[in-house]
Protein backbone atom coordinates (compact mmCIF):
# COMPACT_ATOMS: atom_id res chain seq x y z
CA UNK A 1 0.00 0.00 0.00
CA UNK A 2 1.44 3.41 -0.89
CA UNK A 3 1.33 6.33 1.51
CA UNK A 4 -1.19 8.98 0.60
CA UNK A 5 -0.22 12.62 1.01
CA UNK A 6 -1.89 14.57 3.80
CA UNK A 7 -4.17 17.04 2.06
CA UNK A 8 -3.12 19.89 4.36
CA UNK A 9 0.55 20.00 3.34
CA UNK A 10 1.15 17.59 0.45
CA UNK A 11 3.52 15.32 2.38
CA UNK A 12 3.07 11.62 2.97
CA UNK A 13 3.21 10.53 6.62
CA UNK A 14 6.85 9.45 6.28
CA UNK A 15 7.82 12.61 4.40
CA UNK A 16 6.23 14.68 7.18
CA UNK A 17 8.13 12.67 9.83
CA UNK A 18 11.40 13.23 7.96
CA UNK A 19 10.74 16.95 7.62
CA UNK A 20 9.85 17.18 11.32
CA UNK A 21 13.09 15.38 12.21
CA UNK A 22 15.11 17.65 9.93
CA UNK A 23 13.58 20.77 11.44
CA UNK A 24 14.46 19.50 14.92
CA UNK A 25 17.99 18.45 13.93
CA UNK A 26 18.78 21.36 11.62
CA UNK A 27 21.22 19.37 9.49
CA UNK A 28 21.56 15.60 9.54
CA UNK A 29 22.68 12.51 7.71
CA UNK A 30 20.16 9.90 6.58
CA UNK A 31 21.21 7.71 9.54
CA UNK A 32 20.67 10.54 12.04
CA UNK A 33 17.27 11.21 10.53
CA UNK A 34 16.35 7.51 10.70
CA UNK A 35 17.42 7.44 14.35
CA UNK A 36 15.05 10.35 15.06
CA UNK A 37 12.01 8.70 13.43
CA UNK A 38 9.36 6.72 15.28
CA UNK A 39 9.35 3.15 14.00
CA UNK A 40 11.95 4.02 11.35
CA UNK A 41 11.93 2.42 7.92
CA UNK A 42 15.14 1.01 6.44
CA UNK A 43 18.05 3.37 5.74
CA UNK A 44 17.46 2.81 2.03
CA UNK A 45 13.85 3.95 2.40
CA UNK A 46 14.95 7.07 4.33
CA UNK A 47 17.50 7.93 1.62
CA UNK A 48 14.87 7.37 -1.08
CA UNK A 49 12.41 9.65 0.70
CA UNK A 50 15.12 12.29 1.12
CA UNK A 51 15.80 12.13 -2.62
CA UNK A 52 12.08 12.58 -3.29
CA UNK A 53 11.90 15.52 -0.88
CA UNK A 54 14.94 17.03 -2.58
CA UNK A 55 13.33 16.67 -6.02
CA UNK A 56 10.17 18.31 -4.65
CA UNK A 57 12.30 21.25 -3.48
CA UNK A 58 11.90 20.78 0.28
CA UNK A 59 15.38 19.48 1.13
CA UNK A 60 18.93 20.12 -0.03
CA UNK A 61 22.14 18.30 0.71
CA UNK A 62 25.84 19.01 0.98
CA UNK A 63 28.76 16.62 1.12
CA UNK A 64 30.69 15.92 4.32
CA UNK A 65 33.40 13.60 3.03
CA UNK A 66 31.45 10.76 1.49
CA UNK A 67 28.24 11.41 3.45
CA UNK A 68 25.30 13.50 2.37
CA UNK A 69 24.18 15.99 5.01
CA UNK A 70 20.58 17.11 4.53
CA UNK A 71 18.81 20.25 5.64
CA UNK A 72 15.42 21.83 4.99
CA UNK A 73 15.44 24.19 2.02
CA UNK A 74 12.78 26.45 3.52
CA UNK A 75 12.99 27.90 7.03
CA UNK A 76 10.69 26.31 9.59
CA UNK A 77 8.90 29.60 10.22
CA UNK A 78 8.07 30.02 6.53
CA UNK A 79 6.80 26.43 6.30
CA UNK A 80 4.75 26.98 9.46
CA UNK A 81 3.09 30.01 7.88
CA UNK A 82 2.31 28.00 4.76
CA UNK A 83 0.89 25.13 6.84
CA UNK A 84 -1.28 27.50 8.89
CA UNK A 85 -2.64 29.09 5.72
CA UNK A 86 -3.47 25.65 4.35
CA UNK A 87 -5.21 24.55 7.58
CA UNK A 88 -7.05 27.87 7.73
CA UNK A 89 -8.37 27.43 4.19
CA UNK A 90 -9.02 23.67 4.38
CA UNK A 91 -10.71 23.38 7.77
CA UNK A 92 -11.86 26.86 8.78
CA UNK A 93 -13.00 28.55 5.54
CA UNK A 94 -10.26 31.18 6.10
CA UNK A 95 -11.77 32.19 9.46
CA UNK A 96 -9.04 33.24 11.88
CA UNK A 97 -11.72 33.48 14.56
CA UNK A 98 -12.63 29.85 13.89
CA UNK A 99 -9.03 28.70 14.30
CA UNK A 100 -8.55 30.65 17.52
CA UNK A 101 -11.87 29.40 18.89
CA UNK A 102 -10.93 25.81 18.04
CA UNK A 103 -7.61 26.20 19.84
CA UNK A 104 -9.10 27.87 22.90
CA UNK A 105 -11.93 25.33 23.16
CA UNK A 106 -9.56 22.39 23.57
CA UNK A 107 -10.09 20.85 27.00
CA UNK A 108 -6.40 20.07 27.47
CA UNK A 109 -5.18 23.57 26.54
CA UNK A 110 -3.89 25.53 29.54
CA UNK A 111 -2.76 29.08 28.79
CA UNK A 112 -0.79 31.04 31.36
CA UNK A 113 -1.70 34.63 32.17
CA UNK A 114 1.47 35.69 30.34
CA UNK A 115 0.39 33.85 27.18
CA UNK A 116 -3.07 35.41 27.37
CA UNK A 117 -1.50 38.86 27.82
CA UNK A 118 0.79 38.34 24.79
CA UNK A 119 -2.18 37.19 22.70
CA UNK A 120 -4.11 40.30 23.75
CA UNK A 121 -1.17 42.46 22.64
CA UNK A 122 -1.09 40.70 19.24
CA UNK A 123 -4.83 41.21 18.80
CA UNK A 124 -4.54 44.89 19.73
CA UNK A 125 -1.66 45.34 17.27
CA UNK A 126 -3.73 43.69 14.50
CA UNK A 127 -6.59 46.10 15.27
CA UNK A 128 -4.24 49.09 15.05
CA UNK A 129 -2.88 47.86 11.71
CA UNK A 130 -6.40 47.30 10.37
CA UNK A 131 -5.98 43.53 9.96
Amino acid sequence: MTARPDKTDGFSRREREIMDALYKLGKATAQQIADALPDPPSNTAVRTLLTILEKKGHVRHSLDGVRYVYEPKVAREKMAQKAVKSVLATFFDNSVEGVVAALLNQDDLKLSQGELDRLAVLIEKAKEEGR
